[in-house]
């Protein structure tokens, strides 16, 4: 699981911001980070979806430019909650008082991830775009 490497980080890399023994903690901070990056890639894919909806391009260029204009109007929002969740984890990873020890193996997943999460911004829109594309080719075979 710790074993892959997404842009040029390995996973097991993140783990030694502080040496820590895979714990519950840990596999809870994993839960929540899987839940703050799935709610980026809904808002994301879900107003590429309002926003295809609505003006049906029907080019590869206009299929690309909509994905494009929608990616850009979530960009913010996205980045937002990134930015709120790693600012709310910094006192949590600098801590060395009580509770710190396990407060700490809770945050690293979180924060390491939230650092690699900020791909879902070209993640999400490259994918929808790609789907598009070839559902216009395949109409486009069909008829």
């Amino acid at each position: 699981f710790l074993d892959a490497t997404i842009a040029g980080v390995d996973l097991r890399e993140l783990f030694q911001i502080r040496p820590i023994n895979l714990s519950v903690a840990v596999w809870v901070g994993f839960l929540a980070l899987f839940g703050i990056a799935t709610d980026d890639g809904v808002l994301m894919a879900t107003y590429l979806k309002q926003r295809f909806a609505e003006v049906k391009p029907t080019t590869v260029k206009a299929i690309r430019l909509t994905a494009h204009e929608a990616a850009m109007k979530r960009v913010r929002p996205a980045m937002m909650t990134t930015a709120t969740t790693v600012l709310a984890l910094l006192p949590v990873l600098t801590s060395t008082g009580r509770g710190s020890d396990v407060m700490l193996p809770m945050a690293i997943p979180s924060f390491g991830g939230m650092t690699l999460e900020m791909l879902t911004i070209f993640v999400v829109p490259t994918l929808y775009c790609w789907l598009e594309e070839r559902k216009l080719k395949r109409a486009a075979t069909a008829t």
